[in-house]
């Protein structure tokens, strides 16, 4: 049987421990805008190549490319900078809800001449497990009130 690491100090784990953090508050700042940057520049790339289909790369589906990568960059953000002061319920929702939408444009955007209700379906397929993940990590993370335990 693996007995738990040591707390700090020799004491043995607590309940609640955490491991240290080992990136400073600039690295963590700088992440909370790198990762929707980039979360935002590939499902541009990948909302344009869905509608390019193969053909040649034009202006207006590099534009789209861009106003998608926007939009989904700034949904993101809106999301990270305001859902957590939300209930947990709602706030588990909201990203469930994004990732579904998400997901069920790209699908729309596919070649297969796929249906709304398809895409619908799809989207929220993916929304239902999101959801659960996240009221499950939001609901063993928080209070009542949305504050954080650990």
């Amino acid at each position: 049987m693996a007995h738990a690491a040591p707390a700090p100090g020799g004491q043995a784990p607590a309940l609640g421990y955490r491991p240290p953090n080992v990136f400073d508050e600039r690295t963590h700042a700088m992440a909370r805008w790198l990762l929707p940057v980039v979360l935002g520049l590939i499902y541009g790339y990948w909302a344009a190549a869905n509608v390019r289909y193969g053909g040649p790369i034009t202006g207006m589906n590099v534009l789209f490319g861009v106003v998608t990568g926007f939009v989904f960059f700034a949904v993101f953000r809106a999301l990270e900078t305001f859902a957590p002061r939300m209930r947990r319920e709602v706030h588990a929702f909201l990203w469930a809800a994004f990732t579904g939408i998400a997901v069920g444009f790209l699908y729309s955007l596919s070649n297969r001449g796929h249906s709304i209700l398809g895409s619908a379906g799809l989207g929220l397929a993916v929304a239902v497990p999101t959801f659960v993940v996240m009221f499950y990590r939001y609901y063993t993370r928080e209070d009542a009130a949305g504050h954080r335990v650990r």
